[in-house]
C-alpha cells in the first residue's frame, strides 16, 4: 500500500530520478510497476492523499489484454479472486428482437472479459511496490511547472507546503483527461464532447447466473451492463445531459422500475447498492503523445466515449507499450528521454487509439438515433455479426485489443 509517511521526508530524499510519473491512478502505477525491475529510477507523484486515491468505487472492464499484461507482471493472481468475469456478451438494439452473442467459442479462453473494482486494481498495485527500491512515492504532491532542456526536464513540486525541484530524464503524465503536464507541455488536443453523460451506478440482483455482460443500445445512447461478484453489477447508462441529470435525481423506487424496463427483467429483482454518479462525455486525441524528456499515456493523451469499456484498457496497454520501449532504450545504453526514442512509444499507441476512437464513436452515433436509413442499416449489420463467426471475431479481436502489437509483458 501506498505509505503516506514517505512523502513527509521531501528534504532527505534525493529528488533526481529517471522518470518522474505524474498521476497515481491505475496507469501510472501500472507504468512504475512494469519497470519495477528495469534499473531504472522512478518517482511516482500524486496529488490525492493515498486514502483518496484507494477510495473510488468507479469498476472498470478488463480485457483479455489488459489481464495478461498483469498476469506478465505477476499481480494478476491477487487481481483474480476479487473481480467479476463473463464468458458471453449479449449485444441488442432497443427493441429489435435479434441479439449478438458473443462467447468463448469467438475468443480461446475461459472468458471474455473481467470487471474489476479502482480499489482491487489500485491495491493489488501499490502493494506490488511496496519496498520497491528503485520507486519513490511522493503523495500528496502537486507539481507547480515544468521546464526542459536538452539533457533533462525540471519538475517544481510542491510537498507540504514546500517546493522542491525534481530533474529527470523523462516526465510521463498519466495524470487524466485534464492533464496539467500536457497544458504546461503545451500539448494541443483534438475532439468533442457529445451531447450526452453517463450515470455510473452498481446494482445486486438475484438471477442464478452472473457471467454475462449486455451492452444495451436505446436511441438516447447505450448501457452497459458488467458482472462483479456476489451478483452485483456494475451499470453505466448514456442519456443527453438533462434527462442523465434527471436520472439521477429520480427516487429509489421510480429509478429502479425504469432500470428494470430497460434491462428486460434479465437479472431478476434489483437493489441499488450505491449513489449514482453523472459525468459528460467526450471524444479526445492528442496532436502528439510525446515532446522531447516528455510522454503522455491514459486519459492525458486520449479519451473516449464509455461504450465498449475501452477506456482503462487502452491506458494500461499505453503503460505496457511505453515501458517497453523504455526498458529496450535503456538496456542498449540509450538515452530514454530522446524523441527518437518516444517516437517508437507514439508511433505504436496513437494509432491504435486512433481506431479504438472512432469504433466508439461510430457504435454510439449510428445506434444513439432513431433516422430509418440508420435504424436498418444497423440491424442489418447485428443480423450479419448473428449468422457470420468471421465478422463476430473480427468485432470481438477490435473490443479486446488483440487486432493490434501485442506488449512482450502479454507474452510472458
Amino acid at each position: 500500500m501506498l505509505v503516506q509517511a514517505e512523502t513527509t521526508q521531501a528534504d532527505s530524499l534525493n529528488l533526481d530520478c529517471d522518470i518522474a510519473i505524474v498521476g497515481g491512478g491505475i496507469v501510472g502505477t501500472t507504468l512504475a510497476a512494469a519497470l519495477k525491475d528495469s534499473g531504472l529510477k522512478i518517482i511516482l507523484i500524486e496529488a490525492r492523499p493515498p486514502e483518496v486515491t484507494t477510495a473510488k468505487t468507479q469498476a472498470y472492464a478488463l480485457s483479455p489484454l489488459s489481464s495478461r499484461i498483469y498476469q506478465g507482471m505477476g499481480i494478476w493472481q491477487n487481481i483474480f479472486p476479487y473481480i467479476g468475469k463473463y464468458q458471453h456478451i449479449s449485444l441488442t438494439d432497443a427493441d429489435y428482437p435479434q441479439q449478438v452473442k458473443f462467447e468463448t467459442k469467438d475468443l480461446p479462453g475461459e472468458y471474455l472479459g473481467y470487471v474489476a473494482q479502482h480499489n482491487v486494481l489500485i491495491t493489488a498495485l501499490h502493494e506490488y511496490l511496496v519496498d520497491c527500491p528503485n520507486v519513490t512515492w511522493l503523495c500528496p504532491a502537486e507539481v507547480i511547472n515544468l521546464t526542459t532542456d536538452q539533457d533533462v526536464s525540471t519538475l517544481e513540486v510542491r510537498v507540504n507546503g514546500e517546493q522542491h525541484l525534481i530533474k529527470t530524464k523523462l516526465v510521463v503524465g498519466a495524470d487524466g483527461a485534464r492533464s496539467p503536464i500536457r497544458h504546461l507541455a503545451k500539448i494541443k488536443t483534438r475532439g468533442w464532447k457529445y451531447w450526452q453523460s453517463c450515470v455510473a451506478f452498481t446494482i445486486k440482483h438475484n438471477a442464478p447466473q452472473n457471467n454475462t455482460a449486455f451492452e444495451r443500445f436505446w436511441p438516447t445512447g447505450p448501457m452497459g451492463i458488467l458482472p462483479l461478484p456476489e451478483n452485483h453489477c456494475q451499470i453505466v447508462w448514456t442519456y443527453p445531459h438533462a434527462q442523465a441529470k434527471a436520472l439521477a435525481e429520480l427516487n429509489e423506487s421510480a429509478f429502479l422500475a425504469k432500470l428494470q424496463t430497460c434491462i428486460g427483467g434479465v437479472l431478476g429483482d434489483l437493489e441499488l447498492v450505491s449513489e449514482r454518479l453523472v459525468f459528460p462525455v467526450q471524444l479526445m486525441q492528442c496532436d502528439r503523445y510525446i515532446k522531447s524528456r516528455l510522454a503522455l499515456i491514459g486519459d492525458a493523451a486520449h479519451c473516449c466515449h464509455p461504450v465498449g469499456g475501452q477506456g482503462l484498457n487502452m491506458g494500461i496497454r499505453d503503460a505496457a507499450s511505453l515501458a517497453q520501449v523504455l526498458q529496450t532504450a535503456h538496456e542498449q545504453g540509450q538515452d530514454i528521454g530522446t524523441v527518437k526514442v518516444l517516437k517508437r512509444y507514439e508511433g505504436w499507441r496513437q494509432r491504435e487509439n486512433l481506431a479504438i476512437l472512432g469504433f466508439t464513436d461510430l457504435l454510439d452515433r449510428m445506434f444513439s438515433n432513431n433516422w430509418l436509413p440508420v435504424v436498418v442499416l444497423r440491424r442489418l449489420g447485428l443480423w450479419l455479426m448473428s449468422y457470420l463467426q468471421p465478422l463476430r471475431i473480427f468485432a470481438l479481436r477490435l473490443m479486446t485489443g488483440l487486432l493490434g502489437r501485442t506488449p512482450k509483458l502479454a507474452q510472458r
